[in-house]
């Protein structure tokens, strides 16, 4: 799978981890940075770049990580198509891909413990989307909010 990768300084070292468990599992990763801690940056610019990766098609989801995973969650959902979430546990990773088509997974480095976060990363690559009549119609509703 194509994933997108990208953090701000908070993020970095959970960011690194991330990203060698991605490759170690086979994915390819374009990797979005920062990898300076010591530098303070702007978390949406990073929101940015890694949801035009999902939103052209370069990507096929995106991961973001910054302190708490609000303000990447909050920066990428303003983008249209992107569905980002922010998850603190795996059942929320894969409902939210099987179910809401989340296209985007939002982790705050320093409110998630690094083991954790990679068995939220595992939980939210592999789920898919079901397709269902009910997600579906709700998933509609959602675009034609994005739309007005």
């Amino acid at each position: 799978m194509r994933i997108a990768v990208g953090a701000d300084h908070a993020g970095v070292p959970l960011n690194v981890r991330v990203i060698q468990e991605l490759r170690a599992t086979g994915h390819a990763v374009e990797d979005f940075g920062t990898h300076d801690a010591s530098a303070p940056d702007d978390y949406p610019d990073y929101a940015l770049r890694v949801g035009e990766a999902v939103q052209t098609g370069r990507a096929e989801i995106g991961i973001l990580i910054c302190g708490s995973g609000a303000g990447v969650s909050v920066a990428a959902n303003k983008l249209k198509g992107i569905r980002a979430v922010m998850c603190s546990d795996t059942y929320t990773a894969h409902q939210s891909r099987e179910h809401d088509d989340c296209n985007v997974l939002c982790l705050g480095a320093r409110v998630t413990g690094v083991e954790l976060a990679l068995e939220i990363v595992r939980a939210f690559v592999a789920a898919r989307f079901t397709g269902e009549e009910r997600h579906l119609r709700r998933l509609q509703k959602i675009k034609k909010m994005e739309e007005d």
